[in-house]
């Protein structure tokens, strides 16, 4: 046969065949099989239709695809992929076969429930859906915030409000060299934070052929495993690097009897791409898109009459695949036929994006630490804000080497801080999580895998520093308000689902940023622009103040605020009605669906806090609700791959109604991890396709 399946306990998926090609078929199959839901909705994301059956919520989502042109962007990549790496493309090819024959005998009920048929699967679809799962990655509205903070408190306040923004995903990684383990190989651990889906973002899958045996991380759609595996010789993991890869552009546009023109920095009119594209919205009338592309890259917001509220504005974007025909895809399969540090090394090479922080080992102490993608060479204002397309000045100009790091103490952490990124990147998140994983780390002398997932789920709130001085020096308060600030001077500063302690802080966390965003200093910046709704979450005001908190509690005049007087309205505020139970009675995991939960499985009680190393993202001041926390879980031993470990939230299998629909909730609730298995005689088989 050319292909068979196995299933551990856990339902993760195992293939055997005897070329990478028949592999990449019945990695297909298989994904359609457990996710054929999963990769409906990621096939209409990519393609922005889908609003057809989502309805009108999806619209400005599928509008932003339209516009920044991703599936055209994705056709194009394959095209030149099949010129320039035929086996590439042939492997590729080979996934999209396996999708469509898993589609064509899928039950998944969510087909039922929504009366639609599974679509069909393009060899160029993959890389559709890889843009469309990163095309927001990179951050680019962040310019527009510094644009619209910059326009109501002046130049200082970006800086002021300077963090990870709402909308960006991040990462823990750390790796410890052999020297520091007690078997004397390096551990590789982390885990990717992204908005939690269900089913998750992440598949756990075993790869194995006569070429590569590996186990790993895929993203259901795309074939091999690209950012986190272990092949048994080497193994590789990676973060966000936060680095700044994407431009936009303000245009000048006007409407000729031909069209449409651009403004260009030549000081002329030149003419711009434009159609129609038709968009179906389940409920509601068909919506036309005007789709405009100029010399700088496709218009996304507003066009020749200016934006919705008729602000003379257009924003085109500017994204290395559109320039380039190149989404990275080149790098997979040698990732996957890798069995040393240098061939994961010259894989990436050929990385485009998302940018990242790669942290790599293997089994012969080799040792890799470095930046992989393709981050244009411009002037500094590009990576700032929206810079005009009709000035000189901000073209790209080439391609930045990618840094490269190395260990301190014989270990290396990455948790999206400034590092050896830090040339290509603009703002990084706070230093918290870095800090503490390092300090762990230094703790001991050795290390084994089995130790890991202490770190992952380590709860401490380095942040919640500034907040607590300026309780420490309130007097005055009434009977109430003082007991809770004991009460918040008592606790252990540990975001811990069972703790009174973390629900009292957070609840004084969120009126503090309530009140800060009320002042008549910064109410004003609430009004965002007329920006595509999509856009919205990086303009908003109170989480810009929730993540900038500490900055704007420890700044020395910021805008006149009283911040003292803030921090004691919110204590007597939350004095008046305290919260009844814990941290993990209000912080819940919030998971995106396609479509409402009938399961009736209630919400997840969660530990950890934005700046904990166990990264559960609330929003303060709006909701102790998490929306983003890990969606996966790995320690990679280089010693031995069968004492490593993972997980997933949720399970392995997207059917609901699976025995591994949700079976692996508890472990990743409860900081567990299952084992990795690599050996097919303790697997039970499933399939000879």
């Amino acid at each position: 046969m050319s292909a068979e399946t196995y299933r551990d306990a856990w339902g993760i998926p195992h293939l055997r065949a005897a070329t990478a090609g028949e592999l990449a078929r019945a990695q297909g199959r298989v994904t359609a099989r457990d996710r054929a839901w999963q990769l409906e909705v990621e096939r209409h994301r990519a393609q922005g239709t889908s609003a057809s059956f989502l309805g009108p919520g999806a619209l400005s989502w599928d509008r932003l695809v339209r516009r920044a042109r991703l599936a055209d962007t994705a056709r194009r990549c394959f095209a030149a992929l099949e010129d320039k790496d035929p086996e590439t493309a042939a492997w590729v090819r080979e996934y999209t076969d396996g999708v469509n024959e898993g589609l064509a005998a899928c039950d998944a009920p969510e087909f039922a429930r929504t009366g639609l048929a599974p679509g069909r699967w393009e060899p160029w679809t993959p890389l559709a859906v890889w843009l469309a799962t990163h095309i927001l990655f990179a951050g680019f509205p962040a310019k527009l915030w510094r644009e619209h903070i910059t326009a109501h408190l002046g130049p200082d306040a970006v800086a002021l409000f300077a963090t990870d923004g709402p909308g960006t995903a991040g990462s823990n990684g750390w790796l410890v060299s052999g020297e520091r383990t007690v078997t004397g190989h390096a551990i590789v651990a982390g885990d990717p934070h992204r908005f939690i889906e269900e089913p998750g973002v992440y598949q756990q899958i075993h790869l194995s052929c006569p070429e590569f045996d590996v186990v790993g991380l895929a993203v259901p759609g795309v074939p091999g495993i690209a950012h986190f595996g272990h092949t048994g010789t080497v193994a590789w993991a990676i973060t966000n690097a936060m680095a700044d890869y994407q431009d936009l552009y303000r245009e000048r546009l006007r409407r000729t009897g031909a069209g449409v023109e651009a403004l260009g920095p030549d000081g002329t009119w030149h003419r711009a791409a434009r159609h129609t594209e038709t968009i179906h919205v389940a409920g509601e009338d068909s919506v036309e898109v005007e789709v405009i592309e100029t010399d700088r890259g496709p218009v996304i917001a507003g066009g020749p009459e200016g934006l919705d509220d008729g602000t003379p504005a257009a924003l085109s974007l500017r994204y290395p695949p559109r320039v380039t025909a190149d989404l990275g895809f080149g790098a997979l399969l040698p990732l996957l036929r890798a069995r040393r540090v240098a061939d994961v090394d010259r894989a990436l090479d050929a990385w485009a994006e998302p940018v990242n922080v790669v942290q790599a080992a293997d089994t012969e102490g080799g040792l890799l630490h470095r930046v992989a993608g393709r981050v244009p060479v411009r002037a500094t204002a590009n990576r700032l804000r929206p810079v005009p397309a009709w000035e000189p000045g901000h073209e790209w100009t080439g391609w930045h080497t990618p840094p490269r790091a190395g260990l301190t103490d014989g270990v290396a952490v990455m948790a999206n801080q400034r590092g050896p990124a830090t040339p290509l990147g603009v703002e990084f998140a706070p230093p918290h999580r870095a800090d503490r994983i390092a300090a762990l780390l230094a703790g001991k002398e050795r290390w084994s895998a089995a130790d890991m997932p202490a770190l992952h789920t380590d709860t401490h709130l380095a942040s919640a520093g500034p907040l607590l001085d300026l309780v420490t020096a309130l007097d005055g308060l009434s009977p109430g308000a003082a007991a809770l600030r004991d009460r918040l001077l008592a606790w252990d500063r540990h975001m811990d689902a069972d703790s009174a302690g973390a629900a009292a802080y957070a609840a004084v966390r969120g009126a503090v940023v309530r009140h800060l965003a009320a002042h008549p200093a910064l109410a004003p910046a609430a009004v965002p622009p007329a920006y595509p709704e999509v856009l919205q979450p990086w303009l908003a005001l109170v989480p810009r103040i929730a993540y900038a908190l500490e900055h704007l509690l420890r700044a020395e005049d910021p805008y006149g605020i009283d911040r003292a007087e803030a921090v004691r309205a919110a204590l007597e505020e939350v004095a008046a009605e305290p919260p009844a139970g814990t941290w993990g009675d209000t912080h819940r995991l919030a998971p995106w669906r396609a479509l409402p939960d009938t399961s009736g499985s209630p919400e997840s009680g969660l530990s950890g806090d934005h700046d904990c190393v166990l990264c559960t993202s609330a929003v303060p001041g709006l909701t102790d609700r998490a929306a983003r926390g890990p969606a996966a879980r790995y320690v990679w031993d280089l010693a031995d791959r069968r004492r490593s470990g993972w997980v997933v939230p949720h399970g392995a299998c997207g059917v609901p109604g699976s025995p591994h629909h949700r079976d692996q909730q508890p472990l990743w609730l409860g900081g567990e991890l299952a084992p990795v298995v690599t050996d097919f005689d303790r697997l039970t088989k499933e399939t000879d396709d």
